[in-house]
């Protein structure tokens, strides 16, 4: 009697081999004779445990009443191991019976994971196939490990190591347990290429995003290898060189090499840079019948004459495409033929303008809005079914959309729709929390230590309503709102809203600036809406009930000639003109508003209030902007009504960095030490400021920012008398400093150093500020 058995060979498949390989076939005449000759009478099946015996002879060639062949019964045991529920099979002839005896593989349990810290569990268990209630197989173990490698790969640990483990359990159950040993960052020791004449190495290392490992990028990954990474950084290089003059500049080779203890990679580039030309003639043609090409040509960015630059060439492909797209021409095609001559170093230009039929809207689409209604996003587009197509709605529509700030993404993409002249619109969206219940801690250099409650819903039912109540304690003041916004009241583009209020200001002896106690309580109606697209009108009635108290022995005559309750009634004018690319976060663009509020509607004080309030954005580079913002104000009393303290304007802290709130400006002194800021009827402010990143991954939050302010507040409306330490004096202040904000998972951070280089002896000063914000 012989046999012809294959054994899985466990921990041969693990180094790399395969099921079939670690099975060895007894060969020769006498295994030759052995299984041949007869009729398979019987086909007996031993060892099974789960599977049924059915089953095993389903996967066999060979069947009762065949003969005995040995290349069938070799190819029934290669069909067995195949389906990789077997960890032994053994063919064998008994007689006139063929006997299959097979070891089943056991079944998963769980899987474990061990020793990962960096890498989350839930990360690794989407990577790996294997599961619980899953045939157990040393193969897919392998291939598992390998996936795991790759994540850790992309997070830049090469010397991770992961060795899977079993546990042996009852009923043919095991514990797949992955041993994992993370390994540190694999860092980028250097960077260099070969063949760069024109540019050095630190030019070119410049341009790309991945940065040899230095102490300083600790907060940073940008210096550990990832190939992707290493793809586009060849991709930055070769639009550095396209970009300055360079069209045949290739990367013949890109290797990274691993050092043996796989803690850096050396990586080396070989370029081919080629010659440097120039643009040549530059034409435009269209094959689209009654096109004007004379407004076309003014967007064209290449000159005749200077250096090739592949920028360009895109940019102006994109400014025609958006040209004629506000002409209806959804998906018109514009190639930019070019023609190299090698003896003059020059490439000729031929922008070509293909046929494109006028395009209206079809229909359009919104996607991932599972809270808001399709109403909200709907009313913020600029265009609607059946109007002509228009590029630059198009980008304005979806700036709209991303202002709400409901979503953390939105895309408007056209694409073509039943006809060639018809396009459908497709809104992606990707919606964020617009929930929000907050306590926070914190700390200012004005208030001193404060918490704050707030509960807020900005898109209530997905309706775009906001609904907030809010409470702030410090030492020295108490705030309290309750506001609600409809911004689109009976369906109608009509923001109408209301808020209540009430606040109490204690004295602040350590400020120097009120030696009294002031309380306001009251409500607000507020009605906005739109003249034109950028045009928008806001009217608010304000009635509230202001009582001055609690004047100290150090507070000065001014203001104790004020002491009292007075009662506000007014409407109040404000109109904006916004041209900013978001209003969020604004990089470019401008934005004023004249606002004009008269009391005397009821109540007991009457003025008229005028504000003009201004700023303008400058992208100067990537991710650095600057800023210009203005404010002028004045108040007068109505009939020659005087013009209490509360109503007036007051210029410091925030307003005018380097000084207190309330820092500069009419001032009274007192023979016991105190002084009071009176504030003023006439103010102006203005800021320069530029902010950029730190160098550090955009999704820490962290800016830099280097400022001007400048400012000036007079015309209390006080009359001195005789023995009066009292100044009221126009004089313009001016500071600069530099801060940093960070967004940290903790709140909020500010920091500002600034020096007051323009100020007068009696302002207070405030050089410091601090501030930040717990949230849990």
């Amino acid at each position: 009697m012989g046999s012809v058995s294959r054994v899985a060979a466990l921990c041969l498949v693990f180094a790399g081999t395969t099921a079939t390989s670690a099975v060895a076939l007894s060969s020769g005449a006498w295994a030759q004779e052995i299984l041949s000759g007869g009729v398979i009478k019987d086909i007996r099946v031993e060892g099974t445990q789960r599977i049924e015996q059915a089953t095993v002879r389903s996967y066999l060639v060979v069947s009762q009443g065949d003969a005995f062949n040995p290349d069938k019964i070799d190819e029934s045991l290669k069909a067995l191991f195949s389906t990789g529920l077997f960890a032994d099979v053994t063919l064998r002839r008994d007689g006139d019976t063929l006997v299959v005896s097979v070891v089943e593989n056991p079944i998963i349990n769980r899987v474990v994971f061990e020793g990962n810290k960096r890498v989350k569990t839930e990360d690794l268990q989407s990577e790996v196939q294997l599961r619980s209630r899953l045939v157990f197989t040393r193969s897919r173990v392998q291939q598992d490990v390998q996936r795991m490698l790759d994540v850790y790969r992309r997070n830049g640990r090469f010397a991770a190591r992961i060795e899977p483990k079993i546990v042996q359990l009852e009923q043919n159950r095991v514990d797949l347990v992955f041993e994992i040993d993370e390994g540190p960052l694999t860092g980028v020791q250097l960077i260099s290429f070969i063949n760069n004449n024109i540019y050095d190495d630190s030019e070119l290392r410049d341009v790309m995003v991945t940065k040899e490992s230095r102490w300083w990028r600790f907060l940073s990954s940008d210096d550990t290898y990832d190939p992707d990474r290493l793809a586009y950084d060849k991709e930055q290089i070769r639009r550095f060189y396209f970009r300055n003059g360079y069209p045949d500049f290739r990367v013949m080779s890109s290797v990274a090499e691993l050092t043996p203890d796989r803690d850096k990679f050396f990586i080396t580039m070989s370029l081919d840079e080629g010659k440097r030309y120039k643009f040549g003639k530059i034409e435009l043609t269209s094959a689209i019948k009654d096109i004007d090409l004379a407004p076309l040509r003014e967007v064209i960015e290449t000159k005749e004459g200077e250096w090739f630059n592949a920028d360009k060439i895109e940019s102006t492909i994109n400014k025609l495409q958006d040209k004629l797209g506000d002409q209806q021409y959804a998906f018109v095609q514009v190639d930019p033929n070019e023609e190299r001559h090698a003896d003059t170093q020059t490439v000729d230009l031929h922008f070509e303008i293909s046929p494109s039929p006028r395009v209206f809207v079809e229909r359009i689409d919104i996607n991932g809005n599972l809270i808001t209604l399709d109403k909200v996003v709907r009313r913020e587009l600029l265009l609607a079914e059946g109007d002509p197509f228009n590029a630059s709605k198009v980008k304005r529509s979806e700036q709209r959309v991303k202002d709400l700030g409901f979503f953390d993404d939105v895309k408007i993409k056209p694409s073509e729709g039943s006809t060639p002249d018809q396009a459908v619109l497709t809104v992606d969206l990707s919606e964020q929390s617009t929930g929000e219940i907050q306590v926070g801690l914190g700390y200012s250099t004005t208030e001193g230590a404060l918490i704050d409650f707030s509960i807020r819903q900005r898109n209530f039912l997905g309706t775009g309503q906001d609904i907030r109540f809010s409470t702030m304690w410090s030492y020295y003041s108490k705030e309290f709102t309750i506001s609600y916004t409809d911004p689109y009241f009976m369906n109608r583009d009509l923001a109408v809203g209301t808020d209540l209020f009430r606040t109490d200001r204690n004295a602040n002896t350590t400020e120097e600036s009120y030696s009294y106690d002031m309380s306001s309580t009251g409500f607000d109606i507020r009605a906005g809406f739109p003249i034109s697209e950028r045009l928008r009108e806001l009217v608010t009635y304000t009635l509230a009930h202001t009582r001055i108290s609690d004047i100290t022995y150090e507070t000065s005559r001014f203001v104790q000639e004020q002491v009292g309750a007075t009662t506000t009634s007014s409407i109040q004018s404000a109109l904006t003109f916004d041209a900013r690319d978001s209003r969020l976060k604004p990089t470019s663009g401008y934005y004023f508003t004249v606002t004009n509020q008269v009391a005397g509607l009821g109540g007991s004080v009457h003025f008229l209030r005028n504000r003009l309030t201004s700023g303008i954005y400058f992208p100067l580079f990537s991710n650095v902007v600057l800023k210009f913002e203005g404010e002028v104000g004045y108040i007068l009393g109505l009939g020659g009504e005087f013009v209490r303290i509360q109503d007036r304007f007051f210029l410091g802290g925030d307003t005018l960095r380097g000084f207190q709130v309330a820092g500069v400006g009419p001032r009274a002194f007192t023979s016991n030490g105190g002084n009071d800021a009176l504030g003023g009827k006439r103010m102006a402010r203005g800021t320069a400021e530029v902010t950029f990143p730190l160098g550090l991954p955009e999704e820490l939050g962290v800016d830099f920012h280097v400022f001007t302010d400048v400012g000036s507040l007079d015309q209390s409306g006080e009359k001195a008398e005789t023995g009066d330490d009292f100044h009221d004096e126009f004089a313009i202040r001016a500071s600069s400093g530099v801060g940093v904000s960070w967004k940290s998972p903790f709140g909020p951070i500010r920091i500002d150093l600034a020096y007051p280089w323009m100020k007068k002896s009696y302002d207070r000063i405030q050089q410091f500020r601090f501030s930040f914000g717990s949230q849990f």
